[in-house]
């Protein structure tokens, strides 16, 4: 029954209220989880810590959540002028995604493109030039998605947190 759940009714994008950061925040846990053993458990313990990390986010991004019959099924993190944040270093001109994160139950029934579309949107709506994004080898249902959407590697962009561990850079062009 929580597949139902998850998957019928209307689904409603928009910004995260403050008393539903807790929520997004475990169910972004919870749908990156799946790449914990890829990870050591030093390194899965680090990126849990800073996917959980929503408040620390918010005074340069917006946290934009998926709603279907009064709970969070899908969230991301979008930085309208990612040349300002700590994180992601790209240029002026940039917009940013992060942490495009869907409930396992509702994965495979566009959640992730209506997070998407909805940055992208916003992106238009400012003027901005490029929409940025990382991701891995390892999410490559994300990155076939990011790809029917538009978005093209960018190498020069990409970066190594650790060795042998390649984040990927793409952008869409607006």
């Amino acid at each position: 029954m929580v597949e139902k759940a998850a998957n019928h009714g209307p689904l409603q994008i928009r910004d995260a209220l403050s008393e539903e950061l807790d929520e997004a925040s475990a169910m972004m846990l919870t749908a990156y989880s799946e790449y914990a053993s890829s990870l050591t458990p030093a390194g899965w313990e680090s990126y849990a810590s800073n996917i959980t990390d929503v408040r620390g986010r918010l005074e340069e991004s917006e946290l934009i959540v998926a709603e279907r019959n009064g709970a969070i099924v899908g969230a991301v993190t979008f930085y309208p002028d990612s040349s300002r944040t700590k994180v992601e270093g790209w240029p002026s001109g940039y917009s940013g995604v992060r942490l495009l994160s869907v409930q396992p139950e509702a994965q495979g029934h566009g959640v992730a493109r209506e997070l998407m579309s909805e940055c992208i949107r916003r992106s238009r709506e400012r003027g901005v030039r490029y929409v940025g994004l990382h991701t891995t080898e390892l999410m490559s249902i994300a990155r076939g998605m990011y790809e029917r959407m538009g978005f093209r590697r960018i190498p020069e962009f990409d970066f190594e947190p650790m060795p042998g561990r390649l984040v990927m850079a793409y952008r869409l062009q607006l």
